[in-house]
């Protein structure tokens, strides 16, 4: 859990601060850069299945979203037809990605709702419209809205996609960080996250 008095409010100065240090980091910066030509210049559409799987691959690796069925997730957005949706910026996107999953286990099989490789999928695509969503994006809004009161909102309200959205850009604009796109915020609110709120492995 975070230690309250090493928390620093979100400014300006704290946004520059680790984005700066994201870009001193040769690992997250090349594999940005590279996710970035790949989906944007390489396979910019969506339609070839082949396509699709190299970019679905290439989030599973560096992401670590421990897909185990890739060819199914390709498969699944290839069917969506997904290519009008990202051009008009149609957020209801990231929930039809997400759905309609099944995973098998124990000869039983229950969906599975695929959200934050899908908000990465997305935002791979258009990163300043389509936000990522991950646990350490969700810890800092939480704590923040316990700290501040920037927005009211419940927990269950970041797993849907326009409501975390809304919620992003009331944080943008409570914390005064309007000159940063919601690409910078992200890499803040996750590297942030990351310092103040580490995964204990291996503890109950």
């Amino acid at each position: 859990m975070i230690n309250v008095s090493d928390f620093i409010k979100p400014s300006n100065e704290e946004v520059e601060f680790y984005l700066k240090k994201w870009d001193s980091l040769e690992d997250y910066s090349l594999q940005e850069s590279s996710l970035r030509k790949l989906f944007l210049q390489t396979y910019p559409q969506n339609i070839d299945l082949d396509d699709v799987l190299v970019k679905v691959c290439a989030l599973n690796q560096f992401y670590g979203t421990q897909i185990r069925k890739v060819f199914n997730i390709a498969k699944h957005i290839v069917n969506l037809n997904i290519d009008d949706d990202l051009r008009n910026e149609n957020l209801d996107l990231v929930e039809k990605i997400a759905r309609g999953h099944k995973i098998h286990k124990n000869e039983k099989s229950k969906e599975s709702f695929l959200y934050s490789f899908a908000t990465k999928y997305c935002s791979h695509h258009k990163s300043t419209t389509y936000p990522i969503y991950d646990s350490y994006v969700e810890k800092m809004l939480n704590y923040c809205k316990r700290k501040d009161k920037f927005e009211m909102f419940k927990n269950e309200d970041l797993k849907s996609y326009k409501r975390f959205r809304e919620i992003l850009i009331s944080f943008r604009k409570y914390y005064l960080l309007g000159e940063f796109d919601i690409k910078q915020i992200d890499k803040y609110l996750w590297q942030a996250g990351k310092n103040y709120f580490p995964k204990n492995y291996g503890k109950k």
